[in-house]
């Protein structure tokens, strides 16, 4: 299911008309459910996936909006797919950032597949 939900991710950032109606929201959430430390880190809404060499630990909600910028979604849709407003997208992006030691969005995203939290 996880690969099947990678190449929806994948489908949507190549905007292909099969993946254009499947929201990333719901995609990011489902990639949670079934991604093996999220899911087992408990994904709920405020949960935080463990990974050991981070100093403080990834939300729930985190990870949702960096499986979206590891997918090449820009903000004002990522807002849009998840129902927040644009400050709040930026907040998160700011504190993931932080906690990945990244100065730039594609240096967390890198950060984050070699932690293992995205594929």
């Amino acid at each position: 299911m996880s690969a099947l939900l990678d190449r929806l991710v994948a489908a949507q950032k190549a905007d292909q008309a099969a993946a254009r109606n499947v929201p990333l929201g719901c995609l990011a959430q489902l990639l949670r459910a079934f991604g093996g430390k999220e899911a087992a880190a408990g994904a709920g809404r405020g949960a935080a996936a463990a990974v050991p060499r981070l100093v403080e630990q990834l939300t729930a909600r985190e990870l949702e909006i960096l499986v979206l910028l590891a997918a090449g979604t820009p903000n004002p849709r990522i807002a849009e797919d998840l129902v927040v407003s644009l400050d709040t997208v930026k907040k998160h992006v700011s504190h993931l950032l932080g906690k990945l030691g990244a100065a730039y969005c594609t240096e967390a995203v890198t950060r984050a597949r070699q932690l293992g939290l995205i594929p």
